[in-house]
């Protein structure tokens, strides 16, 4: 299945519930807010090379202009002000599934997966071969980019969206001042215990790299190559990554990419039907054009949501 054949479309909420999901602005100066009961979220994607959803999104963003980022290929950043406090070793960040994926995990995954480990996260850890696959890493640790900011009653609007965020801290002994420091000591669970991301205290983190190409859809890692569209959960081609407590099960923030396909057709299996396409997702994120076809707002919601069955 070529990836030519492909829109994408990213979305984001503070649930796994997609109904609560809205079309994040990818590469946009913009920050999407999410607010819930324990913490409020300015989330930022950015994506090399974006071709997607809505149309006449940015194609690029600065950020891939910067020193630090040119050979990045997408970068999900953040800023968490927590409403609650969030034990160090409880925070983590990866991917999860709804639906079992070992059917349609290639040949030769598990030595991917160490690959991925030793380049990428050597934090990574979860079952891939359960019901309910995942793979999380320690957020203190996973995160290539994390900044502790000051106490606040509310989130600023953004950064200036030409600052590049920085390992560190406002306050001098937040955190070390180089990545790889951080990311090392966190790999040890009794330094992660030891850490409390504080009831109203500003966290800012970027997750990023160069191995994901999101426009051939293609994990590429030192002699190994992996077409991550071939492999993807569900009926509808989706990849999701969440924020959350892994204690508690409690979400901070999801985001979803999901492929559909230009010629109206789901994003699932070659020869498959279903109820979600390239075509009713634009009118489902054009609300405003809507009302000129007689629709809803419930009809209109229920093009833009896929049916519970078609989630991944």
């Amino acid at each position: 299945m070529a990836a030519g054949k492909y829109y994408l479309q990213v979305t984001a909420g503070p649930s796994y519930d997609r109904a609560t999901h809205k079309l994040v602005n990818v590469n946009s100066p913009s920050p999407f807010f999410i607010s819930q009961p324990h913490a409020d979220i300015n989330l930022s994607v950015k994506i090399r090379g974006y071709r997607g959803l809505p149309e006449g999104s940015p194609s690029t963003s600065p950020y891939f202009s910067h020193p630090n980022h040119l050979n990045d290929q997408y970068s999900i950043s953040f800023a968490l002000l927590p409403k609650t406090p969030i034990r160090g070793d409880q925070l983590v960040f990866g991917n999860d599934f709804d639906n079992p994926i070992r059917d349609r995990l290639p040949p030769g995954f598990n030595t991917g997966l160490k690959i991925v480990k030793w380049f990428i996260d050597p934090g990574l850890d979860g079952d891939v071969y359960s019901d309910t696959p995942y793979l999380y890493g320690p957020a203190l640790s996973s995160l290539n980019v994390l900044r502790v900011g000051e106490r606040a009653d509310q989130l600023p609007v953004w950064r200036d969206k030409t600052e590049i965020l920085e390992e560190g801290g406002d306050r001098g002994e937040a955190v070390p001042a180089e990545p790889m420091r951080r990311m090392r000591y966190f790999l040890e669970d009794e330094a992660r215990k030891g850490w409390i991301f504080e009831e109203g205290r500003i966290y800012e983190g970027d997750f990023f790299n160069g191995y994901l190409d999101f426009n051939e859809l293609t994990l590429r890692l030192p002699g190994f190559t992996l077409p991550v569209l071939n492999y993807l959960n569900g009926r509808l081609k989706t990849l999701r990554y969440v924020l959350k407590n892994r204690e508690s099960g409690l979400v901070y923030f999801v985001v979803v990419f999901t492929l559909l396909r230009k010629d109206g057709r789901d994003g699932g299996d070659e020869g498959a039907t279903g109820s979600e396409s390239y075509e009713e997702v634009v009118v489902g994120v054009e609300a405003e054009k809507v009302g000129n076809m007689n629709l809803n707002d419930r009809q209109a919601r229920d093009m833009f949501v896929p049916k519970e069955d078609d989630l991944d």
